[in-house]
């Protein structure tokens, strides 16, 4: 209202033209990727094929039939706006002959219908980089839609959805791994060889040991930009489900030799109680 008071409509419209006319920025494209734990952990490079906004191949994004092309439309004499008096106020509209774009397609394009964008079918080579999460989104700058008119690209956001695996866990930049060993082995102590996403690492287990201790082995967890992540790897004693009777009988010899009391604070307890 105000440029149509102070004589600004003309401005305002040619600025609209340039716009209108001008390069156009592609449109952003998000896309989904699964991979496995160990390609999560360690990167990989992927093909992704996708289907996006593009220029069309017949007319190459002019909207026009081969053989022709777009004049200027000859209502807003390709402002793209058209603008109408109402007492002292001056509006200004969109075009309504060219809708907008400034230009007029006599004979359209088979192919894309006059719009100058089809969808299409394209396959880029994308590098996840070492350590991404699951659910985390990736930003690739340029990798979306082609612009309009000698615009820039737009970016591609890949949505990365990493499987389970069946041994490690993963928390934050550490792995997780949970090892199972006998009572023998907590009780006198053991050097345990444990799997890594890339090979095997020796790991001691000091005598007495108790279930559910968690050892760390620095550097073989998830790559990261400050430092690698270290394993965590969780000891846990295996309580055998069946005995021989040979096993048994060396059990109960053991359990009469061991006085130690596993539960002396409970113990302590119970025999406050009785005291009172």
């Amino acid at each position: 209202l105000l440029g149509g008071l102070f004589g600004g409509a003309g401005g305002g419209a040619r600025a609209r033209s340039q716009a209108a006319s001008g390069p156009a920025r592609g449109q952003d494209v998000e896309t989904e990727a699964t991979l496995s734990f160990e390609e999560a952990v360690l990167g990989v490079t992927v093909p992704l094929r996708m289907q996006s906004p593009g220029s069309c191949p017949t007319c190459n994004g002019s909207g026009a039939k081969p053989g022709t092309s777009p004049h200027t439309c000859p209502v807003c004499q390709g402002a793209g706006v058209t603008s109408r008096s109402q007492g002292a106020f001056a509006f200004s509209e969109p075009c309504r002959n060219c809708r907008g774009t400034g230009s007029v397609v006599d004979d359209p394009c088979p192919t894309c219908s006059g719009s100058g964008i089809t969808s299409q079918t394209r396959t880029i080579t994308v590098r996840i980089p070492a350590g991404v999460r699951d659910g985390q989104r990736i930003r690739l700058a340029g990798k979306g839609a082609p612009g309009r008119r000698g615009g820039p690209a737009g970016d591609l956001f890949v949505v990365v959805h990493v499987s389970e695996h069946a041994l490690f866990g993963r928390k934050d930049d550490d792995l997780t791994l949970t090892v199972p060993i006998t009572f023998a082995e907590a009780a006198l102590g053991t050097t345990l060889t444990v799997p890594t996403l890339d090979g095997t690492v020796s790991l001691k287990v000091p005598a007495g040991t108790s279930s559910g201790r968690t050892l760390r082995v620095r550097g073989r967890g998830v790559p990261a930009k400050k430092r690698t992540g270290d394993l965590l790897v969780t000891l846990d004693i295996a309580v055998p489900v069946r005995l021989t009777p040979a096993e048994r009988k060396l059990v109960e010899q053991l359990a009469e030799e061991m006085d130690e009391d596993p539960r002396p604070q409970i113990t302590a307890a119970l025999q406050a109680g009785g005291e009172r």
